[in-house]
């Protein structure tokens, strides 16, 4: 008799833009597109658990990207109380397991960049008080607190008020992201931190040279202070030619599992085919990409495609490590950082 092949993991995925795209298809005129658009597809990917980033859009950029910023975690509380039944947002340790417990998708917020901050460090707080419990301190541009890895010329650390901020945050209990953080400010924030930090949504550079993938150096930095890191599912991220593959996506996850660990290892899908569209096709223009190379996974460009990549992982980790990968080491650190 042939062996019961194994359950497909569930899955927490640690980057997902669509809050921006529900945002812009509220402004003109739909009245659920997370019911509409995303949530059909979370739950037939057996997503669990999915983080939520708050991006600050350019022209938002100044005083703007706080008001924006507001805007967007009031639409993240309307989705929560409109499908409450679906779904919940995480802001202690045991909202997780009460909210997945209960067959719901647990949902935190966190920002990508510190826009909204700006030269307000008492932000921060104002961001915990509202429910956001990680943050990046730049996206690909400066900030008032670090460089983002576009400016690649300036050998840019942390500043002295962002060093303050990861202080301000680790005191709160926000989760520092560095996805999107300078190589420079990387290093800086690996000696300045006390405690883990992750990488939401980053690849690996030595499978593929792009600035927003992270060298294996930079991985042990992460690992090494006890967070993880989440693969990046960007084409161009994933293989710098050709057509990218799920099979690709996981050789990342598999060179940075040879690196760092079973343990040490995540998803952070990015996926960008969907929002893209929602949004305004230029935001594609933004990735450190030529137009032409915003290519997408053709397996695994939208959240129904985790189903599909959580077999590709039980086939290439085996059961117990595929589940490490796909959820468990996310849900644990978070399990260990968050308030109780």
């Amino acid at each position: 008799m042939s062996a019961t092949p194994a359950a497909a993991p569930a899955v927490a995925d640690c980057h997902n833009d669509l809050l921006l795209g529900c945002q812009h298809r509220r402004e003109r005129g739909a009245s659920d597109p997370f019911g509409d658009d995303w949530l059909p597809g979370l739950r037939a990917g057996g997503v669990v658990f999915q983080v939520l980033p708050i991006f600050t859009e350019a022209q938002f950029l100044g005083e703007g990207a706080l008001r924006r910023t507001l805007e967007i975690i009031e639409l993240a509380r309307e989705i929560a109380a409109l499908h409450s039944g679906d779904v919940g947002i995480v802001e202690t340790a045991g909202d997780i397991d009460e909210i997945i417990g209960d067959g719901r998708i647990a949902l935190l917020l966190a920002l990508e960049g510190a826009e909204p901050v700006g030269s307000s460090l008492a932000m921060l707080e104002t961001m915990w008080r509202l429910g956001v419990r990680m943050a990046s301190l730049t996206w690909n541009r400066r900030t008032m607190l670090a460089d983002g890895v576009g400016e690649t010329d300036t050998g840019g650390r942390l500043t002295s008020l962002g060093v303050e901020a990861v202080a301000e945050m680790e005191r709160l209990g926000m989760v520092v992201d560095v996805s999107h953080l300078s190589a420079h400010g990387l290093a800086h924030l690996a000696e300045v931190a006390a405690e883990p930090f992750v990488a939401s949504h980053s690849s690996c550079r030595a499978l593929c040279d792009h600035p927003r993938n992270l060298t294996d150096d930079e991985l042990r930095l992460v690992a090494g202070a006890g967070g993880f890191i989440a693969v990046n599912a960007v084409g161009r991220f994933v293989a710098a030619s050709g057509t990218p593959t799920i099979d690709q996506y996981v050789d990342h996850m598999e060179h940075a599992v040879a690196v760092v660990g079973a343990e040490a290892v995540a998803i952070g899908a990015d996926f960008g085919a969907d929002l893209i569209e929602q949004v305004d096709p230029i935001l594609g223009r933004q990735l450190l990409l030529a137009p032409e190379d915003v290519i997408h996974i053709e397996e695994l460009k939208a959240p129904a495609d985790f189903a599909l990549l959580a077999r590709r992982l039980v086939d290439r980790f085996g059961p117990e490590r595929a589940a490490r990968i796909a959820a468990g080491n996310v849900l644990d650190f978070l399990r260990a950082r968050l308030p109780a």
